[in-house]
């Protein structure tokens, strides 16, 4: 299974740092934020990776390369503006599925600890049952006490009890975007739209999981990190 990592939000909530580097180049406990996700996915068996950019983003480029040093091989979707979620996966399927397969995706801005290796166990149910996603939900951050979505029996839906939050961690399948067009886009009311059909999936990870959308977020998971050392 190929996999992507989002990478191209313009990063405003944690300026200054990000005015002159990317936000997945920016470092946690002395390794850009990238190189953490790169380095789980390889490890759970997702060697072929792309990687979207628009902001810096040749600077990804540069940093990472085609990706050898990981043991990984990386290749770049180019967006000469953030498209969105959607519409960056959209202009990514025929990278990272060439020939229809369902993939992995993972947003940049996360750092967790999950175990990369169950995205390849949630791809074989994707293609036995004909879901179009299957989602990883985590307990609620303070920044999002209300939660997204609901997770029963193995099923997400819009449910109002019990919401947890999606993790930013999904197999997708392509089919989840056929009657879309090229453009900036948002990939939640698809999302919504397979729940509705009962075709999406998901599991609640318990583990370690943090969004580093601002710095404060981000000197919290260093704060962590060097706890643990």
């Amino acid at each position: 299974m190929r996999g992507m990592i989002l990478a191209a939000g313009l990063g405003t909530r944690m300026r200054p740092l990000t005015l002159t580097t990317p936000k997945p180049l920016i470092k946690v406990a002395g390794k850009a934020l990238i190189e953490y996700h790169i380095e789980r996915l390889v490890a759970g068996g997702i060697q072929e990776l792309v990687i979207n950019h628009a902001w810096l983003g040749e600077q990804l480029e540069t940093a990472l390369g085609n990706g050898e040093p990981y043991g990984a091989s990386i290749v770049y979707s180019t967006e000469s503006e953030p498209l969105e979620t959607g519409g960056g996966i959209f202009q990514a399927l025929p990278q990272v599925s060439p020939q229809g397969d369902v993939f992995a995706v993972i947003n940049g801005d996360v750092f967790t600890d999950y175990p990369t290796e169950l995205l390849l166990a949630a791809q074989s149910r994707l293609e036995v049952s004909g879901a179009l996603a299957h989602l990883v939900m985590v307990d609620n951050p303070e920044h999002n006490p209300a939660g997204d979505f609901t997770l029963a029996d193995g099923q997400v839906n819009e449910g109002s009890e019990g919401r947890l939050t999606f993790s930013g961690i999904s197999v997708l399948s392509p089919r989840l975007f056929t009657a879309c067009q090229p453009g900036k886009f948002a990939l939640a009311p698809l999302l919504r739209e397979a729940m509705s059909q009962g075709l999406a999936t998901g599991e609640h990870y318990s583990g370690y999981w943090r969004d580093i959308g601002t710095i404060e977020r981000l000197q919290a998971v260093e704060a962590d990190l060097s706890a643990a050392l």
